[in-house]
């Protein structure tokens, strides 16, 4: 059975970015999916969402002491996830999702893909620069393979933090790739609203956003989120957004079919 998790902290994104979220994962995973959350607050989760209580790391003060010197303050809780045995009873890999994802298309390949390897799409800004860096959007690990991705920073959080400049996905990804032990997810299939969806000025003025044929995950990383791209963002004339009416459909109406209104 596919293991799934998420991790909630503070209160920018509610419970129905979880709820939907879930709901986007069974319905394009195949079979049975058991889904996660680490969160201090569970408040108007699904019932069928489990519940992992999000730690204060031993490691926490100099990881947040090194995070203000690279203003970066509050990133890189995600390495909790990473930590052996803190996902009970698990067997295997586990696939992973930031909140501001919208899942679109069936994620069978990439939960399936390079087994025993950490697996990150490629940072889009990061491969424009040339650099090799995972984009930590949506990512696959196992505990029982990667558990180096939280004991090095347990070791030593100040200096690994510093390190990847604040970045948890340039911890995580080059950590990977430095032991040989990472594989990119196809581009095609984890895409970027904003770079991907939209296009340039004045493309975005004239045309609905588009839902790539083979994408089966949009993040929404940045501006828009997805509640202001689904009535039409004015925020920025470069990431000016038409009302997106696929992201509506994939988002909203389908999770409340799955689920119910009551959680979606």
């Amino acid at each position: 059975m596919p293991t799934v998790v998420c991790i909630k902290w503070g209160t920018l994104f509610g419970p129905e970015y979880v709820n939907r979220l879930y709901s986007g994962v069974r319905r394009h995973l195949s079979g049975p999916v058991r889904f996660l959350c680490m969160t201090e607050r569970s408040e108007g989760f699904h019932p069928d969402v489990e519940v992992l209580p999000l730690p204060v790391e031993p490691f926490a003060e100099p990881m947040a002491a090194a995070l203000e010197v690279a203003n970066r303050q509050g990133a890189m809780r995600k390495v909790s996830l990473f930590r052996p045995g803190v996902i009970p009873d698990l067997e295997g890999p586990v696939l992973g999702f930031d909140l501001d994802v919208v899942i679109t298309g069936s994620l069978d390949e990439i939960w399936g893909m390079a087994p025993g390897k950490v697996a990150m799409r490629h940072d889009w800004v990061e491969k424009r620069k040339g650099r090799p860096t995972g984009h930590g959007s949506v990512f696959r690990y196992d505990p029982a393979l990667h558990g180096y991705l939280y004991e090095d920073i347990a070791a030593n959080a100040y200096a690994e933090v510093e390190a990847a400049r604040g970045s948890e996905q340039r911890y995580t990804s080059h950590k990977a790739m430095d032991r040989g032990d990472f594989a990119y997810i196809p581009e095609s299939q984890v895409v970027s609203f904003k770079h991907d969806c939209l296009g340039l000025p004045p493309v975005n003025y004239l045309r609905d956003p588009v839902l790539p044929e083979d994408a089966r995950v949009v993040c929404f990383h940045g501006r828009p989120k997805m509640p202001e791209a689904v009535e039409g963002y004015r925020g920025s004339w470069l990431r000016w957004s038409r009302p997106c009416g696929w992201l509506r459909e994939h988002w909203i109406d389908r999770a409340r079919a799955d689920l119910g209104g009551e959680w979606a």
